[in-house]
């Protein structure tokens, strides 16, 4: 077949590429730019990243072409991004930059260009059953990045090949190593493209306003000021300012920590972002990495989209005890189910109850539903239900 395969410049994508030659297709590549470089103090790799494709493509005999999606990605991911934050909600721009521009965008551009498929590095897998496509987790669990392609549809599943799926990653830097692949070393990226390694509340602070306001507790305590509730997250631990305060009285005076053993005050547990009061202009801090502020068994989330094309039958899934989620992308399947009456009345709404705790579930952020290994698709949380609520004072 003729295969269009995005390029970025890490050893993923070039692994896929050898494999795709290897196995005869027609290889062409092409490398996406979708952010314009803006600054002058070295945290964009663009450029880097474009010499490492095009060292690729080179070594590899294919031809590569530079196109630049940066104003399709400004209009389509940006621009929401922006909107979520102003909004108080925490987005996750990989998720729509997959299913806009990674799958959308590059997609009609390689057709154009005679693709039959296209192809990528992500570790996420392809299975067709009985006329339709099921996407499947890679089986190195450690890479698995179906949470962040949880919104393809059926039509870009269908031209979609991702040759590393198959692959655990020490096997594939062994690959790229033995086949002499310039950037067999390069390190993964981390990261929203856009940002690089830049401090993200300096980078958000030239597109959103500061409005400072109090940081209190759940008694309603003042314990110090925000730059503004944009620039924080739930579950946020650094950049609170509020250090060694101790707990108000009447706190449980011993708490566990992650060594397993026992503070006999506890007062010098970190701080976590718990909640944003947008009415108030206040941000809820709680004491303690497992309070129950930040723990919830139930979400409802919105913007749905099934892999399939319709709706999941989650009674039968729930009822078998076979429907688990993600709330966030490193953290394992928890157990779940789907609440009925949600569920059956509003289409375009999902309340879901978890057997065991979750933590930090965050408006913004994606949940991601999977049976066994398929992944059925998600949606954007809307709200979650922690165990323990912000006083009015």
């Amino acid at each position: 077949m003729r295969v269009v395969v995005g390029l970025s410049g890490g050893v993923d994508s070039a692994v896929a590429a050898w494999m795709l030659k290897s196995q005869g297709h027609d290889v062409h590549a092409i490398f996406m730019k979708n952010w314009e470089d803006d600054d002058d103090q070295g945290y964009c790799s663009a450029n880097e990243d474009f010499v490492d494709a095009a060292a690729v493509a080179d070594v590899l005999g294919i031809e590569l072409e530079f196109v630049n999606f940066a104003q399709n990605y400004k209009d389509r991911v940006f621009a929401e991004f922006l909107k979520e934050y102003r909004a108080g909600r925490t987005p996750n721009p990989d998720v729509l930059c997959n299913a806009e521009i990674k799958f959308k965008a590059f997609l009609d551009h390689a057709l154009r260009l005679g693709a039959e498929k296209i192809a990528t590095g992500h570790y996420a897998r392809v299975r067709q059953v009985e006329g339709r496509f099921e996407l499947l987790k890679g089986v190195d669990p450690s890479k698995d990045q179906s949470y962040f392609l949880h919104r393809l549809t059926q039509a870009q599943l269908s031209k979609t090949l991702f040759p590393v799926g198959e692959m655990h990653k020490n096997e594939l830097r062994s690959l790229a190593l033995s086949l002499g692949l310039p950037n067999a070393k390069k390190k993964d990226s981390t990261g929203i493209c856009f940002i690089g390694e830049r401090p993200f509340r300096a980078f958000l602070n030239q597109y959103i306003a500061h409005q400072p306001g109090p940081i209190k507790d759940l008694e309603g305590r003042v314990l110090g000021q925000h730059v503004g509730l944009s620039f924080y997250t739930l579950g946020q631990r650094q950049g609170l300012g509020i250090g060694g305060i101790q707990k108000p009285r009447g706190a449980p005076n011993k708490t566990s920590n992650h060594r397993g053993d026992e503070s006999q005050e506890g007062h010098h547990e970190p701080w976590f972002v718990a909640g944003k009061d947008l009415v108030r202009n206040t941000l809820v801090a709680v004491q303690g990495h497992d309070h129950p502020a930040l723990l919830s068994r139930q979400l409802v989330a919105k913007d749905l989209s099934w892999v399939s094309g319709e709706r999941p039958d989650f009674m039968r899934l729930s009822e078998h005890k076979a429907l688990t989620a993600k709330t966030r992308y490193r953290q394992q399947d928890a157990n779940c189910f789907a609440n009925e009456e949600t569920t059956s009345t509003a289409l375009d709404t999902l309340s879901l109850s978890f057997e065991c705790d979750q933590w930090a579930v965050t408006p913004g952020q994606s949940v991601v539903l999977y049976h066994n290994e398929v992944c059925l698709g998600g949606g954007v949380i809307w709200h979650q239900d922690a165990q323990a609520t912000f006083s009015s004072r």
